[in-house]
This record gives C-alpha cells, sequence and structure tokens, in this order.
C-alpha cells in the first residue's frame, strides 16, 4: 500500500447570513493610498464622472448664450418691447440671466457633491 494519508471528507459549510463568515475585505483607500492599479481605476472613475458633470454644465451655459443673440434677433426692438420702462434685450441680460445661472452653479455644486459622497461610501471602510 502507499503512504498517503487518507482522504479527508469534505464538508461544505453554508449560511444564509451576509457577512457571517469573516472575510477579509481591502479597503479601496488602502488601494488609493498604495496607488495600486485597482486604486488608480476608483479615481479615474471619479474624475470621470467629474468631467462629464462639468462638461454637461458648460454644454448647457454655451447653448444658453448662444441662445440669447437669437432670442433678441427674434423681438424687435419696438417701443411695444417694453416691460415696466426698460427694454426688452436689458430685461433679458440684467434679469433673466443672473437666476439661471445662479440654477445652473447650484445644479453643478449639488451634483458634485452627490458624486463626491458616492465616491467616499465606496472607499469608506465597510
Amino acid at each position: 500500500m502507499s503512504d498517503l494519508p487518507p482522504p479527508r471528507e469534505r464538508v461544505r459549510v453554508t449560511s444564509s447570513r451576509r457577512g457571517a463568515s469573516p472575510l477579509r475585505v481591502r479597503a479601496a483607500a488602502r488601494d488609493i493610498d498604495e496607488q495600486t492599479a485597482l486604486g488608480d481605476v476608483y479615481l479615474e472613475g471619479l474624475m470621470r464622472a467629474q468631467l462629464r458633470l462639468s462638461l454637461a454644465v458648460l454644454a448647457l451655459t454655451l447653448v444658453g448664450l448662444a441662445a440669447l443673440p437669437v432670442l433678441l434677433l427674434l423681438v424687435p426692438a419696438t417701443r411695444s418691447t417694453t416691460v415696466a420702462g426698460l427694454p426688452f434685450a436689458w430685461l433679458v441680460l440684467g434679469v433673466v440671466v443672473y437666476p439661471v445661472a445662479w440654477v445652473l452653479a447650484r445644479w453643478y455644486a449639488r451634483a458634485s457633491e452627490r458624486i463626491e459622497a458616492d465616491f467616499a461610501d465606496v472607499v469608506e471602510d465597510p
């Protein structure tokens, strides 16, 4: 006969509870700090999301600014186009543009904070 030990029986341990097995999960923050390939993927995802948001805001701003001359050309500058004694062009340029810019800036800030919060949730230790 051979000198090999007899084969041991296999036992499968299962649990319906999540986290029943103490798995060692490597924290994403550690991957980022150690500049591993996975950490680079996390950072590239964050930068890609920030770039996508910035380009969306830039596109909306450019479309809005390009629409202003078209709007002012479509509305003729006559006396009937005054509101509260102000010409329509002044009203649009002096009153309407600023609230629109504020709303766009507020949307950008909230979306940026949401992106950073999602990234922080991924990076934090489990």
